[in-house]
């Protein structure tokens, strides 16, 4: 913990799904944390104790407004920190790499306001050798100042899972990767202060391979079973049946499952950072990514293609029937829509000339670019009303009988429904 009064152990810049767990998690600690962000909607609402994001409550906000923390547009906290986190967003730039705007705005600002023993640690996902090679520049040209000497320098990948209610900021392990020994000495020490696992990586190239693996890990198994599945529909064969036969076994196997499509920050995005970084360096496709990426987007086509298919059955075309989509975000029980494949999906249904409706208990407005798009009052009446309804994402508040009794035709693209009127994807 930092010397006297007016000094802050923590700076975090971004307090966004990532930052403000982190604060939290800091907060709860003991440690003096500010929140540094440039959107005033979200510092006047943490201020006055509301939360803007799925983890975290009101009454979380509240506790950690009890220990001092408060958010602020002001960067000249900065000079008074004994560490700042950087936690803002790197989507994907027209080029297909990450947009490190924010990311190097927001270490511009740092350099402003850097003073000497300064902790300086990136968590925003990016490719290999951003920390290196973007951020330790910007740091030392506009100080003078030394990364690993008069310094420390770090990345420290985000693993937050929104809506994931068994691990969270402080029981997920924690990998760091400093631009010396010595930095990542001190960004695990520091990390340990509210982390229970902490992994020391090599460098700070190795940490950033990391983030990127892991999701390319899941992005090219995910569109492994997606291909199974359309192959498995053409040849008749139950491909959750041959999930839950494999994955019987103890060892060598891991079950991955088909969907409409990948969504969330992660899995579609972060695998083209690497992707982008290889062919930029050494001027070569990632045949595995790339593929993996390829199938994974064509999964939307595909969900219509099959909801087409049924109706056709029922002697109904898609042209002019009401299709309702249930459940609108990427993963289930959030409100997180986030490269949602829900999107994609009532583009391409409007496109065959259906009418899109959709429930989801978590989102009241949703805004599909070149569709109009309709709520359900109530899932009951939204089903009673639609031709052909999609279970997208699968919300545990939807009671999925409820679902196969009153749908007159219902394709689940999560393999957990069942009744006469149910065709899985």
């Amino acid at each position: 913990m930092s010397n006297g009064a007016d000094r802050i152990d923590l700076v975090v810049i971004g307090l966004g799904y990532v930052g403000l767990p982190l604060a939290q998690e800091a907060c709860r600690s003991g440690l003096r944390v500010t929140g540094l962000d440039v959107v005033p909607r979200v510092i006047d609402g943490l201020n006055a104790g509301r939360s803007h994001v799925d983890d975290l409550t009101d009454l979380d906000i509240a506790a950690m407004l009890a220990t001092g923390f408060s958010a602020t547009s002001d960067a000249s906290v900065i000079a008074r920190a004994d560490a700042v986190i950087v936690c803002v967003p790197t989507p994907l730039g027209a080029d297909g790499g990450p947009d490190l705007t924010l990311v190097l705005t927001s270490i511009r600002t740092i350099a402003e306001h850097l003073t000497p023993g300064t902790l300086v640690v990136l968590e925003s996902t990016t490719y290999p050798g951003t920390t290196d090679e973007q951020v330790r520049p910007i740091l030392e040209e506009a100080t003078s100042l030394i990364a690993g000497k008069d310094f420390s320098l770090a990345f420290s990948p985000e693993r937050i899972d929104p809506g994931n209610p068994v691990y969270g900021m402080k029981n997920t392990p924690k990998v760091v990767g400093g631009h010396t020994p010595e930095c990542t000495t001190k960004a695990a020490t520091f990390y340990r202060q509210f982390v229970d696992t902490v992994v020391e990586a090599k460098g700070t190239r190795e940490a950033e391979m990391a983030k990127l693996l892991e999701n390319t890990y899941r992005q090219v198994n995910i569109g492994l079973v997606n291909e199974m599945a359309k192959f498995c529909h053409e040849l008749g064969i139950d491909l959750w049946d041959v999930i839950e036969a494999a994955k019987s076994k103890p060892f060598g196997f891991q079950a991955f499952y088909p969907g409409p499509g990948v969504g969330g920050h992660c899995i579609p995005i972060d695998p083209m950072y690497l992707s982008y970084q290889v062919r930029a360096r050494l001027g070569a496709p990632s045949q595995f990514i790339e593929l993996a990426q390829a199938t994974n987007n064509s999964m939307p086509a595909y969900v219509t293609h099959r909801a087409q298919d049924m109706l056709n059955t029922a002697a109904k075309p898609m042209n002019g029937s009401t299709v309702l989509i249930l459940g609108v975000t990427y993963k289930p029980d959030i409100a997180d829509q986030r490269e949602s494949p829900a999107e994609p999906l009532a583009q391409q249904l409007a496109s065959l000339g259906a009418k899109v409706s959709y429930f989801d208990p978590h989102v009241t407005n949703w805004h599909v670019d070149g569709v109009a798009t309709t709520r359900a009052d109530d899932l009951v009446s939204g089903l009673k009303n639609c031709d052909i309804a999609i279970l997208v994402q699968n919300h545990s508040t939807m009671d999925l009988d409820v679902v196969a009794k009153n749908a007159p035709l219902l394709l689940d693209t999560r393999g957990k429904a069942e009744g006469p009127t149910v065709e899985r994807l």
